[in-house]
């Protein structure tokens, strides 16, 4: 494999909000809604469980990536109001909901070695999205921010906060979750949110470092070896109560609805 940027490669697969991108057994997944930040809707969720579930068993590392200047600025707010129009028992919001959890599931547990590439701003649902993923690289200039408290809403997508924790420490979250303040990447590297720092032109090649010696590796050996650590991991979960984001996310935003304190 060649240190080729994603601009210099063929996409092999366009979705309506996805690209990807594949090098043998390097598959590139790249959010591609550039003008709304790459913002987390619903057909998103539905793009990626769609290149998620038919993944290739020959790939060996999924790089989670993004065009333009920012890796994701959150879940997109504007679908909410939407799916309470269509379902005041927010109905809508426990399908999406369900399907964060799905995707973000789907990378943790993917036979592959999944690396987050960040840049720029991690909002939210994106730093939910760099989570999922066993390895993360940040540019030097790549922010992150814990948003929900100062929009109103809890924590509450795809299993981000268990994550959280298991990854950095409830105290160090906890700080992060009730402030809602940014932080920069050596913040991030320190916290473990971030595994490298590099400058931005440099992230394509922080990333194959970490792919080729994955890929010289037994292909059963790596896979066990994932499993493994994901249930060495569990023990600091057992409290993990994702499967009720959806509902979280749903009561507190059809009670907002109903007494007008939507944000």
């Amino acid at each position: 494999m060649n240190a080729q940027s994603l601009a210099e490669l063929p996409a092999d697969r366009i979705l309506k909000t996805l690209r990807t991108y594949r090098q043998g057994p390097l598959l590139t997944v790249e959010l591609n809604l550039p003008e709304e930040g790459n913002a987390v809707g619903d057909a998103m969720l539905d793009d990626l469980l769609t290149v998620l579930d038919d993944q290739d068993p020959a790939v060996r590392v999924l790089v989670l990536a993004a065009a333009g200047e920012e890796f994701c600025l959150g879940g997109d707010r504007r679908e909410f109001p939407r799916h309470l129009d269509e379902d005041p028992t927010g109905g809508g919001i426990r399908v999406s909901g369900a399907k964060a959890l799905r995707v973000c599931e789907a990378l943790t547990a993917n036979p592959a070695v999944t690396v987050a590439r960040v840049q720029g701003r991690a909002v939210g649902a994106g730093v939910g999205l760099a989570l999922a993923c066993d390895l993360r690289v940040g540019a030097d200039t790549a922010t992150f921010r814990l948003p929900e408290l100062a929009l109103g809403v809890p924590p509450a997508w795809g299993g981000l906060l268990p994550r959280l924790i298991s990854e950095v420490g409830v105290a160090r979250v906890r700080e992060l979750i009730l402030t809602a303040r940014v932080f920069d990447a050596q913040e991030a590297l320190g916290l473990s949110v971030l595994h490298k720092v590099v400058p931005r032109e440099g992230l394509d090649a922080a990333v194959l470092a970490w792919a080729r010696p994955v890929i010289r590796r037994p292909a059963s050996a790596v896979r066990v070896t994932k499993a493994m650590l994901n249930s060495l991991a569990a023990p600091t979960r057992l409290a993990d109560v994702s499967v009720f984001d959806p509902e979280l996310l749903t009561a507190i935003l059809t009670e907002q609805r109903h007494t007008g304190t939507a944000r």
